[in-house]
């Protein structure tokens, strides 16, 4: 029972993450598709203009607009990775919170990405824009950001300082060497 107890405890955090994430890019969405006309640059605060505007646009294909018209193609891969990241995280042997927090911003960005398209008649609402780089949406920065997090983990966490690996490779073969001059013996 305590370990049940203790595995909601962990989904807790990720639905938590995802949820939030979902409900901000839903909620950011509506309000652009409500407010704003399509491709025109709108910026509440004159200083940032230079910097980076709101614009409305509709997308239809991948990240950056790559592969514009595979709405359909795109919900079923966001089904596979909403799936492929729920069975993986239940997989994890209690996960660090910030393995949690990454794969819920993942999670909540392919589920909002996933609502808008299914709403939306296959399309996605982005609205930010730097101009040097593609217009993207919360949902994009919650997998990109989540992406980073999960990344960095999987580089750095848990990796043995090289003395440690060594010290580590030693007493395995001191453990191994003996065990295999005992048996030429």
């Amino acid at each position: 029972m305590k370990h049940a107890t203790r595995k909601i405890g962990v989904y807790l955090l990720l639905a938590l993450v995802a949820a939030a994430v979902l409900t901000l890019d839903q909620v950011t969405k509506s309000l652009v598709r409500q407010h704003l006309p399509l491709y025109e640059p709108y910026m509440p605060i004159e200083w940032l203009e230079p910097i980076v505007v709101l614009r409305h646009i509709h997308n239809t294909g991948a990240a950056f607009g790559l592969f514009p018209g595979g709405a359909t193609i795109f919900m079923g891969v966001a089904v596979l990775v909403v799936l492929g990241i729920i069975y993986y995280y239940g997989r994890l042997d209690s996960p660090p919170a910030f393995l949690r927090v990454a794969m819920g911003l993942q999670l909540g960005g392919a589920l909002g990405n996933f609502v808008d398209r299914l709403m939306h008649d296959g399309a996605v609402t982005d609205f930010i824009d730097f101009g040097f780089w593609p217009v993207f949406n919360v949902a994009d920065s919650s997998i990109v950001v989540g992406t980073i997090i999960l990344a960095w983990f999987m580089l750095f966490h848990d990796r043995p300082e090289p003395e440690e690996a060594q010290s580590r490779a030693d007493a395995g073969c001191e453990e191994g060497c003996e065990a295999g001059s005992q048996a030429s013996a």
